[in-house]
């Protein structure tokens, strides 16, 4: 099946109400279905998850049905990674993520919210969140919310976004640069159709197919990590690999990966201070 252009979103409210009602209100009436088909974890974030040291504690902003709040898989307990996401419904699934019958950590949040102290953890993930949010500007806030979250000293970070650039796989076509786009991401909307065959699986499923469109930024090449550093310039954070030494007291951010993986945009982060 050949690929569908997406349609342009027009953000013609506040930013915070255009979100309650072309992303939030939706996730929660999907819920179930979208737990459904979001079941297996990235092989980069499971890897990132695998490098964390034992006893370190970690947010998931953004988590959805908390697929990766089990991981690693192969050490479980070894690490304790909290949950956050603003959709009530999804939550009540993470709450019992995994297969070990575990109760996880969940908060009901925003991910624009300073819900918490200042390096109250050591590591942190943002993935798939971050396009769901209407403007440039609280795009970079929830980068900084992660960055404020983690350890000063240590404090790891990996944030994921859906990409302009899509694979061969990918279910979507977004117009590119070669069909006019502008280079600075992309405001649309991405459907998800709810049909009456789910109703073998699902008890919420429709009488009649719905189709919920979903509001999405998808990220032009480049864009994640220029917000990476206007959020560093923010916060006083010196951008680049933490120097041998320093006649003054600093803290700054690294950029230790920028890539594309499968329709996304990805950087890992980590923070230091000499």
């Amino acid at each position: 099946m050949a690929p569908k252009e997406v349609t342009p979103a027009v953000i013609d409210e506040e930013p915070e109400v255009y979100e309650n009602r072309n992303v939030h209100m939706i996730y929660d009436d999907i819920a179930s279905h979208f737990s459904s088909t979001r079941y297996k974890p990235w092989p980069i974030i499971a890897n990132f998850i695998s490098s964390i040291p034992v006893g370190w504690i970690g947010l998931d902003s953004g988590t959805g049905n908390g697929k990766y709040l089990p991981l690693p898989l192969d050490r479980p307990g070894e690490l304790w990674t909290i949950g956050l996401d603003r959709s009530i419904n999804l939550l009540k699934i993470a709450r019992t993520a995994g297969s070990s019958g575990m109760v996880r950590e969940v908060v009901w949040g925003n991910v624009l919210d300073n819900a918490w102290r200042p390096d109250a953890f050591d590591y942190a993930i943002s993935i798939a969140t971050i396009h769901h949010l209407a403007t440039h500007d609280r795009r970079r806030k929830a980068i900084e919310r992660l960055i404020q979250a983690v350890a000063t000293n240590h404090g790891r970070v990996l944030i994921y976004v859906w990409a302009i650039e899509q694979d061969e796989l990918s279910k979507r076509k977004i117009p590119t640069v070669e069909d006019g786009h502008d280079g600075h991401g992309k405001d649309v909307v991405v459907p998800w159709v709810f049909s009456t065959q789910l109703r073998k699986t699902s008890q919420s499923a429709p009488e009649k197919p719905q189709t919920f469109n979903r509001y999405y930024h998808m990220f032009a090449k480049g864009e994640l990590s220029g917000l990476v550093a206007e959020a560093a310039r923010e916060l006083g954070l010196k951008l680049g690999p933490k120097p041998e030494s320093s006649k003054e007291s600093v803290e700054g951010l690294e950029i230790i990966q920028n890539g594309w993986e499968r329709s996304n945009y990805y950087v890992e982060l980590k923070r230091w201070t000499i």
